[in-house]
This record gives structure tokens, C-alpha cells and sequence, in this order.
């Protein structure tokens, strides 16, 4: 039975050059900018909830409006250059997880096609290696030891795709 083709599309070389390049581009400009931390490091540190968000922007807010009650010793240009930096990384962050969702469920489904696809070919190799086509068996032989051997006290030792579309077992 034939399946619905989900997606199909291509890339010409110039856009793959041309999406290449933008990244390039912004490796460039964070190059020296950004941190990478260890897991530990990332517990650690953690994230800032969206109630801390709030609280820190009510914070630079009366910063801003009561000088005086600052402390001394906190550095309010570090803080406000922080905050602004903050600020811009979240904004092209957002725009950039946006991408990565997208091109992550463009790929999800372009392998979706190719494992059916291939699948539908193994099936076919199957079926061909058992009526002795030529060149067929060493095919299917090299194909069938990604499944799976079912046993069944009255089937010989065949093995065949999962039929609920799971990935062969690694």
C-alpha cells in the first residue's frame, strides 16, 4: 500500500551556500562573545524564571527612577550593560529557536518519507529474494539484520519490518 508523500523539497547549492554563509556570519560575530558551560556549570547557574525576569526589569526600573538608593559597590554600568545584552540575546534567541523548530520538523518529517520509503523497498527485496530474483538475496541479507527475527514455533527464522512504522532496532 502506497503512503502519502509528507514533504518534499530541495535546496539548491546557492541557498545551502547562502544559509552557510549566514551562519558563518553569526559564528563570526559571537566568536569571543558567548559562554559554553559545563552541565554542572548550567545546574549551578540555572536559568531566571519569568517571576525573576520581572522582578530584575521592576528592579532596573527603580534603579533607574531612585539613584540614590543604588549601593555603592553594585557596579549599576556592569548591571545595565548586562541587562541590555540580556535583552538582545533573547530577542535573536527567539528568532532563532524559531528556525531550529522548524527546520528540526522539516526533518522529522523528510525521515518519516525516507524510512517508509525504505521500507517499501526492503519489503519489495523480500518478497523478490524469495521468488530467487538474481542479485536480490544478497540485498535482502545485508538489509534484514536491522529487524528484528520474529519466533514463532510455526515460521522460519524471517525476519520482516515492524508493522506499527517503529524504527528498525540499532
Amino acid at each position: 500500500m502506497a503512503f502519502d508523500n509528507l514533504i518534499s523539497l530541495t535546496f539548491s547549492e546557492n541557498e545551502l551556500t547562502n544559509i552557510d554563509q549566514a551562519i558563518q556570519a553569526i559564528e563570526a560575530v559571537l566568536q569571543g562573545k558567548t559562554i559554553n558551560l559545563t552541565p554542572d556549570q548550567r545546574q549551578q547557574y540555572g536559568r531566571i524564571a519569568e517571576q525573576n525576569k520581572l522582578f530584575v526589569n521592576k528592579a532596573k526600573g527603580y534603579m533607574e527612577q531612585y539613584p540614590q538608593h543604588v549601593p555603592g559597590f553594585l557596579d549599576k554600568t556592569e548591571f545595565d550593560n548586562d541587562f541590555s545584552a540580556r535583552q538582545q540575546i533573547e530577542n535573536r534567541l527567539q528568532r532563532l529557536s524559531s528556525l531550529t523548530e522548524q527546520l528540526s520538523d522539516t526533518k522529522v518529517l523528510l525521515d518519516h518519507d525516507n524510512y517508509h520509503n525504505a521500507i517499501t523497498f526492503y519489503r519489495n527485496v523480500k518478497f523478490l529474494s524469495g521468488e530467487n530474483v538474481p542479485g536480490t538475496n544478497v540485498i535482502y541479507d545485508d538489509m534484514k539484520q536491522f529487524f528484528s527475527s520474529s519466533i514463532s514455533s510455526s515460521s522460519s527464522s524471517t525476519t520482516t519490518p515492524p508493522a506499527n512504522g517503529n524504527q528498525p532496532a540499532s
